[in-house]
């Protein structure tokens, strides 16, 4: 398999690591990789997964004590669109050979020129940005107006459509100037842009984005197939840099919401649990360590890989991916518009499902009992909290090590990837 994997898979990864637009979003999603990892921290802080957590700290801070780590860690997350097209754009643009800070600051412009800027609360409609278009929901249409932004930017540029200064005026105002009409070439095709979708029935472009990935998910059911689509949706849009979860949510919540609800209540009233499908069955035991079941990519690459990019960012990443928080991995790796790590990416949590599916339908694995666990919870310990059975645990890792197998051979051609790539560097 690993002969294979590097035979065939291993010259198209190099061919697309070499391309202009991947290889500027994995420097772009390199450069707010950093901030991620940090204020990943005080997310895991904020929810660490110990009863009563929470109320200990409430009785010695007071009430509020979690807002302290929740403004860090949304400093960033709610922010991810954003600072991804920012990020994405300043790269991009160094590699197309133009300013790199002005490339930067364009696609951000252009970005809150396509974001709503009003809200509906109540009967009122108040001028405000909603966080969901400039978070991780964002991240698609941000990367989409980087490039863009960019070219326009380069096109009047390479045309020499630029104010020129007379000799002994300071570079930095001659700098301003010249960027003068690109700029205005950019934000004047993403005003139309916006012109455009207002006359439409979207009215915006995110939710011309949101239309066409949501109806494809409608009239979906509680079944296994109902789940399998679910976590081959969620991976497939993470892929593509959309928090796949809040999008199919939207569709699946209400239902998991009602199926968790009728097992709690069956729960406290000692009765038979009547559902398998579970908001807990899809966050304890078909993804380990965030989307993708990332957990068993990073005990492969601990333990298998020898690249040092790869083996200091799984050891960042360990702690917080250990309580399901795995940005680190999939923005640092990264996972995003990644081909090689997509396929495991996409396969381990749909057959994690699949198995585990089989296994309560069987009726080897207790059904969960309905009690809310905070996502953050880690593995083993959620296995029996929700399942109150050993076998929920043993099950849990089964899944684990079949994520290992299934990650390894695509990790080690990632891993060779960056082998060469780091000796090329050492030899320069």
């Amino acid at each position: 398999m690993n002969k294979w994997m590097e035979k065939h898979v291993l010259p198209i990864a190099v061919k697309l690591s070499n391309n202009v637009v991947l290889k500027s979003m994995r420097d772009g999603f390199l450069i707010i990789t950093p901030l991620i990892i940090v204020t990943s921290i005080f997310l895991l802080l904020g929810n660490f997964p110990i009863p009563h957590w929470e109320e200990f700290w409430t009785g010695v801070f007071g009430k509020g004590w979690i807002d302290w780590f929740t403004a860090v860690s949304n400093a960033v997350f709610s922010f991810t669109g954003m600072l991804s097209s920012l990020a994405v754009a300043y790269a991009y643009a160094k590699n197309r050979g133009v300013d790199a800070i002005q490339g930067a600051i364009v696609a951000l412009v252009s970005f809150f020129i396509l974001t709503p800027t009003t809200m509906v609360v109540g009967k009122k409609t108040i001028s405000a940005v909603n966080t969901t278009f400039v978070g991780p929901n964002g991240i698609f249409l941000g990367l989409v107006i980087a490039f863009v932004s960019v070219e326009v930017y380069r096109f009047a540029v390479k045309r020499h459509w630029e104010i020129k200064m007379p000799d002994g005026v300071p570079p930095a105002v001659t700098a301003s100037f010249s960027a003068l009409i690109p700029s205005a070439c950019v934000i004047l095709v993403f005003f139309f842009v916006r012109l455009i979708f207002t006359f439409t029935s979207f009215g915006t472009a995110y939710q011309f984005i949101y239309s066409i990935l949501q109806a494809p998910l409608k009239d979906v059911g509680n079944s296994l197939p109902s789940v399998l689509l679910y976590n081959t949706l969620s991976s497939l849009l993470w892929f593509f840099g959309i928090n796949g979860p809040a999008v199919v949510n939207s569709v699946w919540s209400p239902i998991f919401f009602v199926l968790t609800q009728d097992n709690l209540h069956a729960f406290q009233q000692h009765q038979v649990l009547p559902h398998i499908y579970t908001q807990q069955f899809i966050d304890m035991f078909t993804t380990f360590g965030g989307g993708g079941s990332t957990l068993s990519l990073l005990i492969v690459i601990l333990f298998f890989c020898k690249s040092k990019r790869m083996r200091e960012l799984a050891k960042l990443a360990l702690v917080p991916g250990i309580f399901g928080i795995n940005e680190p991995i999939i923005f640092g790796l990264p996972v995003v518009l990644n081909p090689v790590i997509a396929v495991p990416f996409i396969i381990t949590p749909v057959l994690n499902t699949l198995i585990a599916g089989l296994c309560f339908t069987w009726g080897w694995i207790p059904y969960t009992n309905g009690v809310n666990l905070p996502w953050t919870t880690p593995i083993g310990f959620s296995g029996w909290l929700t399942t109150g059975s050993w076998r929920g645990v043993v099950l849990q890792f089964i899944l684990l090590i079949l994520g290992c197998l299934i990650y390894y051979p695509f990790a080690k051609v990632q891993d060779q990837q960056y082998l060469e790539s780091e000796l090329k560097a050492q030899q320069a």
